[in-house]
């Protein structure tokens, strides 16, 4: 027997008993590749059904005046319209002036969050209490600090035993927005300080005590050490809270005081609600939640570039 043919012999013999050919490896990834896509398809149709549809939707009527029943086709005269209504520019500016309580809120949640940090005592205590803010939900919220302020609240009463009149702080818009933002440093710094504080258990304590062995100071050592560090904390608290200012402030203003007096505390969000929902057409307030839509993509990735969030210290 040749040995090319005992070659051929062994080799049909090591085969036989695996019941022909191997598999192939692409074989095996094509089908690792349809089950795991089979998995994910539930998720998938969750997603565009629940998200991706009415995303789409919003943005056709958007160039239709509808009252959700009938459609007439508009192009972007929906679109050109908004852009020349002043009373968009003016709710514009509106969202603008809450920006104030961005500093606000990262001052105060700066400062909680390095006082916790030092562990100054009965810091467990306040941490909860500085957390409570935060769970209560925007309408409870609202209605105290619409209760604390109004005409008979306990504000007034309290400035009556010093001989002042009772104020009227829902009747300008002025005061009313200061309030609003008021609610907005109580209702969230807890949860910013929260934020800021897991990032500073993330720097080495032996840093800390280095710049103290060198001499530096409290003041030296949270200029130099303690804010370069947690620089990225900062800038996607800085994110999500002129974020926030733009897209959720619905809540405060509906419980407050419903966008007035006039449209002098009216914000973007609650716009959208009046045109889509106030008015018969529809169409008029999906353009204006896609411009508002577009605006925050913009605004994220301005401020993603600002703070370079996605860049390796």
């Amino acid at each position: 027997m040749t040995s090319a043919a005992l070659t051929s012999r062994v080799g049909a013999a090591s085969a036989a008993p695996t019941g022909g050919a191997p598999r192939k490896p692409g074989g095996i990834r094509r089908r690792d590749r349809i089950v795991g896509l089979l998995a994910v398809l539930p998720a998938f149709l969750i997603v565009v059904g629940f998200m991706a549809f009415p995303v789409g939707f919003a943005l056709f009527i958007s160039f239709t005046k509808t009252n959700g029943l009938t459609y007439e086709w508009r192009g972007l005269d929906n679109y050109i319209a908004l852009f020349n209504d002043p009373i968009v520019h003016q709710v514009f500016l509106n969202n603008l002036k809450f920006l104030i309580s961005v500093p606000l809120v990262i001052f105060a949640a700066l400062i909680v969050s390095v006082l916790l940090f030092e562990r100054v005592r009965g810091w467990k205590f306040f941490r909860v209490i500085f957390f409570l803010p935060n769970v209560l939900s925007v309408a409870v919220i609202g209605i105290m600090f619409r209760n604390a302020f109004g005409y008979y609240g306990g504000v007034n009463q309290a400035l009556g035993l010093f001989g002042i009149e009772p104020i009227q702080f829902f009747t300008n818009g002025g005061t009313a927005i200061a309030i609003i933002i008021l609610a907005l440093v109580w209702a969230g710094f807890g949860y910013q300080a929260l934020l800021l504080l897991a990032g500073l258990t993330s720097i080495n304590p032996a840093v800390f005590e280095a710049a103290a062995i060198d001499g530096a100071g409290w003041w030296k050592r949270l200029w130099y050490i303690t804010l370069p560090n947690i620089r990225r904390v900062l800038g996607f608290v800085f994110i999500i809270n002129v974020l926030y200012t733009f897209s959720s402030l619905f809540g405060f203003v509906f419980v407050m005081t419903a966008g007035g007096p006039g449209f002098d505390t009216t914000t973007i969000d609650y716009l959208v609600y009046l045109r889509a929902f106030s008015s018969t057409n529809l169409g008029s307030g999906a353009a204006l939640a896609v411009i508002l839509f577009l605006f925050i993509g913009i605004l994220t990735l301005i401020q993603n570039k600002v703070f370079k969030l996605q860049e390796e210290d």
